[in-house]
This record gives structure tokens, sequence and C-alpha cells, in this order.
């Protein structure tokens, strides 16, 4: 291997190889028997020494050095850009490492199910701190290698947000929640709108959260929807999978749900066809794909407009809803209220259990936080930030699939979507101007076009924070998403 061209097709079999892997998870997740957990391990361990091995061939270091200097494409540069800085990060951590990391996290994913089933945090505690101990040391590998800075948690962020540091979450985080807060109190202040009331079948919710994939563009010949713990999105290119999961007393969990892997799906299917299987086949970065997912589910799907056409289909397919008529329903989609579980949180809350996450993983890394003290702390923490206490583990640390499976430093990147999808919303207002009368016919395509043509296509062609400057016109900041939360929950709490 001693070109571009050599080196791309390579890694065209190293992103194919890790479609393979990425898709063991998802049969994890949804049809594999419960039986199958420790062998699976064994598989997912097997993949992950191959792609170790790949990612850090030394043939692939030779290229990178020849073309250092040559001329490129922007693209070929962009290219070149992720595969140099991947093969670096993952020279840093010994291929045993990976292997052991894949084998611990995949087990420690069933034992977690297990936990939260039984409310049982010290059962899990164990194989959590194997989890933390082995992150804390691929997190000194990469610190040492130069990646983040040299900080540990710095280095685990890179992961999933390319450029950011803990300092700048920190000022940003520090910027949305005096506001956050300020706001919550003063809709709390306020009587509690109505909310659906009744039974709904799953099958039924199945089948209308299928539609309204569709609706949100969703191309059903590429991907697929199923049921799973923990609703997520898996894939790219041209295969493109969602989860999401049912309630039968709660018909928003479910079409939520699958809106907001929807936006993350729709990104992987929206990008150039030209860069699948290759690294800029993918979102630009977590925080980035966030803005997808939260601008379907929560800008789109939960404004007003929208909500209007939404009663209509729920109606329907399940009868009498239990609220009296649209103004009523779309009280009951952005209802405000107590709650343990951060993918159920409205948009005023979400942001603060994002915020306890951030905290208490980064003392964990640091090692300023034991795990076996986690359960406490959270619930220390939760009380003091929402202002009542947890009542079981399931509704406190172990709600959260992320910990188990090791993705330390991802939390943190669902408020940067949040802010990301503020801006986004701004700029798609001025380029839609008629966007209010096209949601309220349940008709998205203007909208979605518009992120397919601004953002989606780019892939990971730009840097996070240029992609979504250049999709906006401007610098991204928390101000557009302040606006935003202020001025709708004003207008529905009379505040």
């Amino acid at each position: 291997m001693e070109t571009y061209d050599e080196l791309m097709a390579f890694q065209r079999q190293t992103e194919a190889l890790g479609q393979v892997s990425g898709r063991l998870g998802w049969d994890q997740e949804t049809m594999m028997p419960r039986g199958a957990a420790e062998q699976r391990g064994e598989e997912m361990a097997a993949m992950q020494s191959v792609l170790h091995a790949r990612r850090t061939a030394p043939e692939v270091g030779d290229v990178i050095a020849k073309l250092e200097g040559t001329t490129l494409d922007p693209v070929a540069l962009a290219q070149l850009g992720h595969i140099t800085r991947d093969f670096k990060r993952n020279q840093a951590v010994p291929a045993d490492l990976a292997s052991k990391l894949a084998q611990v996290t995949s087990v420690a994913q069933g034992k977690w199910a297990a936990a939260r089933a039984d409310d049982d945090f010290a059962a899990f505690a164990p194989v959590l701190e194997e989890v933390v101990r082995l992150r804390q040391e691929e997190g000194a590998a990469m610190a040492s290698a130069g990646i983040g800075g040299g900080d540990v948690y710095d280095a685990l962020l890179q992961d999933y947000e390319p450029g950011a540091t803990a300092a700048e979450l920190d000022a940003m985080f520090g910027a949305l929640r005096p506001g956050l807060v300020k706001l919550r109190e003063a809709i709390l202040a306020q009587p509690e709108p109505e909310g659906l009331s009744g039974t709904y079948d799953e099958g039924a919710q199945m089948k209308l959260s299928r539609q309204i994939a569709r609706t949100f563009g969703y191309d059903m010949s590429r991907g697929r929807v199923d049921k799973a713990v923990h609703p997520f999105s898996s894939g790219s290119g041209h295969d493109v999978r969602i989860t999401t999961r049912t309630a039968v007393d709660d018909p928003f969990n479910c079409i939520y749900s699958t809106i907001h892997e929807v936006g993350h799906a729709a990104y992987e299917q929206g990008i150039d066809p030209d860069y699948v299987l290759t690294p800029l086949g993918r979102g630009a970065s977590m925080g980035v794909h966030e803005s997808q997912s939260r601008i379907y589910e929560n800008q789109l799907g939960r404004s007003e407009a929208f909500c209007g056409w939404l009663f209509g289909q729920m109606r329907d397919a399940f009868g009498d809803l239990g609220v009296a008529d649209e103004a009523a329903f779309y009280k009951a989609v952005n209802k405000v209220r107590r709650g343990y579980i951060r993918t159920e949180a409205d948009e005023v809350q979400y942001n603060l259990h994002v915020l306890l996450r951030f905290d208490l993983e980064r003392q964990m890394i640091s090692g300023d936080l034991k795990v076996a003290d986690l359960e406490e702390a959270w619930n220390a923490r939760f009380a003091d930030d929402f202002g009542y206490a947890v009542d079981k583990a399931s509704n406190g640390c172990l709600q959260d699939v992320h910990w188990p499976v090791g993705l330390f430093g991802y939390f943190a990147t669902y408020s940067m979507g949040n802010v990301y999808a503020g801006c986004l919303h701004e700029a798609l207002r001025v380029a839609v101007p008629g966007l209010d009368a096209q949601l309220a016919e349940g008709e998205l395509e203007p909208a979605t076009a518009w992120l397919r043509e601004a953002l989606q296509q780019h892939g990971g062609r730009f840097a996070p924070k240029d992609t979504i400057a250049q999709a906006c016109g401007f610098e991204p900041s928390e101000e557009p998403l302040m606006r935003y939360l202020n001025a709708k929950f004003e207008a529905l709490y009379v505040v």
C-alpha cells in the first residue's frame, strides 16, 4: 500500500468491518437470545481485535507519512485528516486493552439490564468498576500520546466531539444553567396541564411510529424500526436501523423516541452517497448528530403546528385521548413536570439531567468518585438539582446504558446537540418562512430537505463547529436555544 487510492481501498474494508461489528451490537439489543451474552462478548472482542489491527497497521502510518505535504483535493484532505486522527488514537491504545474493553462492556451491558430490572446497583457496581478502570487506562494512553491536550477526560471526549474540552463545556453549561433553573422554577409554580389518559395498544403504537418515521423522511427500504430497552440508531449509508420502546399508558414515549432516532438515522441516510464506507460517511460528531435528533424531536415534532397534525393521527389510531382539543394536546406533549428519566424529560429540564451525568462521570474518570459511591452521589446531586429524592435505582444511576458500554465523554454531547439545534432552528425559520403551515399539514419535506442540504449531506467533511456555522450562517452559541425555550414555554405556561 503506497498511494492515497490504496489507502482508501483499505479504509473501505475497515469501515465495512466496523459496520458488521455494529450490527452485532444492534442484534444484541433487539433479537439476540439472552443466553448468548457471554459468547457475544467473545465475538465482539474478536471483531475489535481485527479492527484494531487494521486501524494500527504500520502500512497505514507509512502512507500517511508519504502523503504529508502532497497536494490533495479538499475531500481527500478531509478523508486523510480523519484517517490520521484515528490512526494516532488507535496506535495509542494497546490491542489487548481494546479487546478487553469490548469484551467487558458487552458483558456489562447484560448485567446492567438485569440490575436495572431488579433495581440493584450493588449487583452491577463490580463490573462498572472494571469498565471505569479500563476507560481510565485507555484515556491515559491517549493522553500520553498528546490526544486531548494530554488530559485524560479531554482525551476521551475526542472520541465523540473532536476538538471539545471539558473547560469549554463547563463554560457553555454554566451559561445554560441559570436560565434553565429560572424557567423551570417559574413553570413548576403554575398549575400542571392535563395529560393523556387511558391505555394504548402497543402494536398500534409501533404501527403509528413507523408511519411517523416515514413522514419525517426515514427511508424504510434502507432501514427498519424495532423495539429495545433503550432506543438507539445504528448503521450508516444504506443500512441504518433504529429502535424505539413502548409503554401501554404512554404513547408519547414511543412516538417521540422514534422521531428522535429518525433524526439520527436521517442524518446517516442523508450523507453524500460518495462518502459511504469512508471516514466522511459518518456524522461530524456526536454533538452534531444530536442536533439532528433534537431538532426533529423538539423544534419540529413538539411544535404547536405539528402537534395539531399529530393530534388527528393519534385520534385515528387510538380513539379518545383524554384531552379536549388540539390546544390541550399541545400542552400535554410539552408538559413540564417532575420526573426521573432523562430520555422522558421535557425540553426545559433535559439539559439539567445531562449536566448531572457530565459532572459525575468526570469525577469517576479522575478517581475523585468511587464507583461504589456512585448511587449515593447521584441521589444527592439529583435531590439538589430537582428538589426531590430518587425512589429506585432504575430511576437513578441505572437508567442509562452509556456507562455500562463505556461511553464516558458522551453525555455532554447531548447538551451540545440541543445548543446546535437551537441555532439550526433559527436558521431554518429564515430559510423556510412557511414552516408552520407545512408542519400543520404533516408536511416535513421542506424542513428535512433544508437540513439535508445545509448539514447532513456533508457527513464528517468539516469540523463539528464549522458544520453548524456553515449551515446556520453564524457561530454556534447557547443563546438561540434559550430564546426558543423562553418564548415557547412562557407562551405555554403564561409565566
